[in-house]
């Protein structure tokens, strides 16, 4: 007998006086739980994302599709960034306007050189205003998890109001839970018992977004 069997019969001697007409898991717990919290508006809505994104410490910008990539490109020149890593699907107008060193994001690449990149661009998947939190689930336009990970400036870009939910279970109806997704409420962060709070120990210590509005 193998440790799964053992496990297995664990559970089935557990589970033997079980009555069998007990409600299945997905009944047993009363999920009329309220959604969201209040009425907002969109317009609301995203301004309680703003607002929630720079309590975190992240830095917060507003365009339209227009001004972004002069946006990103002032970014990156007021950061001093000589590089900046863009997934494969990342439109290319974001970054027409800037004359950084663009690095590609290759699956060959290592936790040293990823390190050296100075800046990385991302769209993301949805973003939550009442936890002010940004989900990236690894399509094309986000790339590997680890790219938003090594690098110490993240710039992240959110359509506003078509990537903006209210709440976190709205934000799950939206999410693939097959796939790799990454929360990200502020920049790297932690502190020690003393509450010193240290930025940049598992992630990037500058977050910055930026609100596109849609057209």
């Amino acid at each position: 007998m193998n440790s799964k069997e053992r496990i297995l019969g664990r559970v089935r001697r557990a589970l033997a006086d079980v009555p069998r007409d007990d409600p299945p898991y997905e009944q047993a717990v009363a999920r009329d739980y309220a959604r969201e919290h209040g009425d907002r508006s969109v317009e609301e809505t995203v301004e309680l994302l703003a607002e929630n994104l720079a309590d975190y410490r992240a830095i917060v910008h507003r365009t339209d599709a227009e001004g972004l990539a002069g946006l990103i490109a002032g970014l990156l020149e007021k950061r001093g960034s000589t590089s900046v890593l863009a997934p494969p699907g990342l439109d290319e107008g974001w970054l027409a306007a800037t004359g950084v060193t663009r690095v590609a994001d290759r699956a060959e690449s290592t936790p040293h050189e990823l390190d050296r990149v100075d800046s990385v661009v991302t769209a993301c998947a949805v973003a939550i205003a009442e936890t002010g939190t940004i989900v990236l689930d690894g399509s094309p336009d986000q790339g590997r998890r680890r790219i938003t990970l090594v690098p110490d400036h993240h710039v992240c870009v959110v359509r506003v109001p078509g990537q903006v939910v209210s709440s976190v279970p709205q934000g799950l109806e939206r999410l693939d839970p097959a796939r790799p997704l990454t929360w990200i409420s502020g920049p790297s962060a932690t502190s020690d018992i003393e509450l010193d709070r240290v930025e940049g120990v598992h992630g990037p210590r500058t977050l910055e977004v930026i609100l596109v509005g849609e057209a």
